[in-house]
């Protein structure tokens, strides 16, 4: 086990169920700054091992941290956390780490934003920061699940969008019709234009960067589409409009 000054404790302190698998846990005794984008390690002793994970947070610095999670079925760790109820105690590392932030993109009219599944996360820290509204004229968030019932924070993202100007929410099921969602996979909903259509912005070159977080497959398909739009990965030394992070 690691030397107990490298961990800290947290305290459950409540959980949202948004399905089965899929809940948000926010937990007591987390006080680091850290920025948008960025993730904890939590750990717990497992027959004998201290298993740990990074997970992306997904509230703003000076809140209490939140956790946006889905059981990893055969994971080592996320069914453990998925079985903790309020006032149960995790380890975690006292310094965020991880490089996807809004300081890494360059100043764009517009900024778009991908997330399969819980890889939202980072995108929700970002909005709820707000340094997003106040460096881009328009963000436009969309949000790929399978089924309705993962779209968490549909509601909150609905809300914001009626009263946050310039902010554009565009979920999407790929298995499942939903009223007011893109049907299908979003490689797709790019390459028809229903993507576009829905979100009435144009992804170009000249006025958008991208940032993406989830699914390596996804990514991968996007990265390839945008990049047929002359839109490469973003390099420290040879700027582009792409961001990624894969979620595993």
């Amino acid at each position: 086990m690691s030397n107990a000054d490298d961990w800290q404790t947290l305290r459950l302190s409540a959980r949202q169920d948004w399905a089965e698998s899929l809940a948000t846990f926010s937990w007591d005794g987390f006080d680091a700054p850290f920025a948008s984008g960025q993730y904890v390690t939590l750990a717990k002793p497992i027959d004998g091992h201290l298993i740990e994970r990074h997970y992306s947070i997904a509230s703003p610095s000076g809140v209490p941290l939140a956790l946006y999670l889905t059981i990893v079925p055969d994971g080592e760790l996320t069914p453990h956390l998925f079985s903790m109820r309020v006032g149960d105690e995790v380890l975690c590392r006292p310094k965020p780490k991880g490089k996807f932030t809004l300081e890494k993109v360059p100043d764009a009219r517009d900024l778009w934003m991908f997330a399969t599944g819980t890889g939202l996360a980072p995108f929700l820290s970002m909005i709820e920061h707000g340094d997003c509204f106040r460096r881009f004229d328009n963000v436009i968030l969309v949000h790929s699940v399978r089924f309705a019932a993962d779209l968490g924070y549909r509601d909150a993202l609905m809300a914001r969008a009626d009263r946050q100007p310039g902010f554009v929410y565009v979920p999407a099921t790929s298995r499942q019709e939903t009223p007011g969602a893109l049907h299908g996979r979003v490689t797709t909903a790019l390459q028809t234009g229903a993507l576009e259509a829905m979100a009435e912005f144009t992804l170009s070159p000249e006025h958008s960067q991208v940032m993406m977080c989830g699914n390596p497959g996804m990514l991968g398909e996007m990265k390839r589409l945008l990049a047929e739009r002359k839109m490469p990965m973003h390099r420290r030394f040879s700027p582009g409009n792409v961001h990624m992070e894969k979620y595993w």
